[in-house]
């Protein structure tokens, strides 16, 4: 008997984990995706120069960080962005990574584009990224982002 109620307790346990796994896993995945769609708009937004959606996205604090030392604020990043000193015609991103560990997220990806930026004019720019995002009262949005040169 008492082996009886020890099998059935253990089966019992096993369960609730698996349905537990399974409940995280739902999770992670939908953060992923969630993590996938919001940096797919951060992308458009900076080839589109849509400061509203910029606006969105980025944490209040956010520290962002280019290949050439320069880091700026949210205010910085969004006024290069609206004046076309930054001015993307295009930006690809390849070799994306996402992990998430609880309400914050890092993307690892190469960040490929053609740029028209304010008294340069057309160059291209290939760099490795690394974004970090934070769930902000439902929201994911940017805390901080640093790009290096790929060698």
């Amino acid at each position: 008997m008492k082996k009886y109620f020890l099998l059935k307790a253990t089966m019992c346990l096993s369960l609730v984990i698996i349905v537990n796994m399974q409940k995280t896993l739902a999770q992670s995945s939908k953060s992923i995706a969630e993590i996938t769609q919001a940096t797919e708009q951060l992308r458009k937004a900076m080839v589109d120069a849509d400061t509203i959606t910029l606006e969105k996205l980025a944490s209040s604090e956010l520290s962002y960080g280019h290949s050439s030392g320069k880091v700026q604020s949210k205010k910085e990043f969004i006024s290069d962005i609206a004046t076309g000193v930054s001015d993307f015609v295009s930006i690809d991103l390849t070799d994306q990574t996402v992990k998430i560990v609880g309400n914050t997220a890092t993307v690892r990806h190469i960040f490929s584009a053609a740029t028209n930026d304010k008294g340069k004019g057309p160059g291209t720019v290939k760099l490795s990224i690394l974004l970090v995002w934070i769930k902000n009262k439902g929201d994911w949005q940017l805390l901080a982002r640093q790009a290096v040169k790929i060698p």
